[in-house]
């Protein structure tokens, strides 16, 4: 009987925990986009790495090219304002589209004062630099200064979104034929 019982209690277990895991699974799809880590997978904070970006989030990535250039870590979603002097006038995060450059170095070719982005948010201060699969990839900020979070998070978007502030800045930093290095 012993034996029985301990078939019982097994079952049971094995039948709840897979439960739990079913319900955990269908509480993650329902996380609200702004509360998921953007790019966890492939983020350098995630990994166990203790590289000295590790140490110092703000710090500029070394491989990131050289002289005066905009840096664009994409797994960081942080972005560098880099001076001719290898000095870093600003940094800050982004919030990215959904359509990536290949990491590389580009040039701003292009720049809007305001538009209407691809997710229909009216942006301010746009910056590109880059087209991947029909998509423009550069730089904005919602022109009414709210989140810079995209307003349609499934939309095919190349607009990688920074604050209102942080947008001025990258307005005056990144005129046309700038060099921008994006980085994994």
């Amino acid at each position: 009987m012993a034996s029985s019982s301990s078939s019982i209690v097994a079952g049971l277990t094995v039948a709840a925990l897979a439960t739990v895991g079913f319900l955990a699974f269908q509480a993650s799809a329902t996380v609200p986009a702004d509360l998921r880590a953007p790019h966890a997978a492939r983020s350098p904070e995630a990994s166990t790495s203790k590289a000295p970006h590790d140490r110092k989030p703000g710090a500029l990535p070394a491989g990131s090219g050289a002289g005066q250039r905009v840096v664009y870590a994409m797994g960081r979603d942080r972005v560098w304002l880099v001076d001719p002097g290898e000095k870093v006038k600003r940094t800050f995060r982004v919030t990215p589209g959904t359509v990536d450059p290949p990491p590389g170095t580009y040039t701003v070719t292009s720049r809007s004062n305001t538009v209407t982005g691809t997710d229909g948010l009216p942006v301010e201060h746009v910056v590109r630099f880059a087209t991947v699969e029909n998509t423009t990839v550069g730089f904005s900020a919602p022109a009414d200064g709210s989140s810079p979070r995209p307003n349609n998070p499934t939309a095919k978007t190349g607009g990688i979104r920074e604050s209102r502030a942080d947008g001025n800045a990258m307005w005056d930093f990144a005129t046309i034929g700038r060099t921008v290095v994006v980085i994994p």
